[in-house]
């Protein structure tokens, strides 16, 4: 496999994201769009394979030797790597659907079974995370061209008040389960966010802890992962408190817990 430059590459995530929002965007703002049910009965729309075919083409036309998993395509599905490329291009499908803003573009690259570079861009919200290559996470502000970075501002975790814990969790996915494993900590406030923008909160110090008790793929994950990572944060199995790691078989995720270094986590 060719060496992967990683400037060139957080570029390429960045300004293949932007292109993509850009898609989703247009099909968003339209009065109807259709929506149809995939096997397992999630959503999918004209946005999302849009979004996809210009993320996937990109990702292929620079690095056609690295393996590339994407939601919206089946077949990649079944590949075995370790080191790879991934990509959800529309998390979030049914906030889109319900036109609600809080659905991403999410793109990252995993190195040997950790998320090291990601993108996430909310484009209803016009909020774009991205790690940088040479470590560190920012968030971009402006006006988002897809050729030239505008302003960032770095962005961190915080120091968790385990007296007074902010915690984020799913708008689509809150059970019975969540809401007693949240009852366990000192919570001063919890809001409901939806797809991977929860680990980007954490990771801009805007929330502490995000548990996730409910079913995930990889690529829901891996580009949030990415860039909580280097913004200090860390993504654990919930059962055994170790790393979370991709490349599992059919990339499919255990229950999570993303946090800020300091949350004390409850004892199972």
């Amino acid at each position: 496999m060719a060496e992967i430059h990683r400037f060139d590459m957080v570029s390429t995530l960045r300004r293949l994201a932007i292109e993509a929002g850009r898609a989703i965007m247009d099909v968003y703002e339209r009065d109807e769009f259709a929506v149809t049910e995939k096997a397992d009965q999630s959503p999918v729309t004209e946005a999302d394979l849009l979004a996809d075919g210009i993320i996937s083409d990109g990702l292929r036309a620079g690095w056609p030797d690295l393996t590339l998993v994407t939601e919206e395509q089946a077949a990649t599905h079944d590949l075995n790597a370790n080191t790879f490329l991934i990509v959800d291009p529309l998390d979030g499908t049914k906030e889109f659907v319900n036109r609600r803003g809080d659905f991403t573009v999410n793109i990252a690259l995993v190195e040997n079974g950790t998320p090291t570079l990601g993108v996430v861009y909310a484009p209803a919200k016009g909020r774009l995370f991205l790690t940088l290559a040479d470590g560190g996470a920012v968030e971009e502000t402006g006006a988002l061209d897809p050729e030239t970075m505008g302003e960032t501002r770095a962005i961190c975790v915080r120091r968790p008040d385990n007296s007074a814990l902010f915690v984020v969790a799913s708008k689509s996915h809150r059970s019975p389960e969540l809401e007693d494993y949240i009852g366990r900590y000192s919570v001063a406030d919890s809001v409901a966010a939806g797809s991977s923008l929860k680990f980007c909160l954490v990771a801009a110090g805007e929330a502490d802890f995000y548990p996730r008790l409910g079913p995930t793929m990889e690529w829901d994950t891996a580009a949030g992962h990415a860039v909580l990572n280097a913004a200090g944060g860390t993504v654990l199995n919930r059962d055994d408190h170790t790393p979370l790691a991709y490349g599992k078989p059919g990339f499919r995720n255990p229950h999570f817990l993303a946090l800020a270094p300091g949350v004390d986590l409850v004892a199972e």
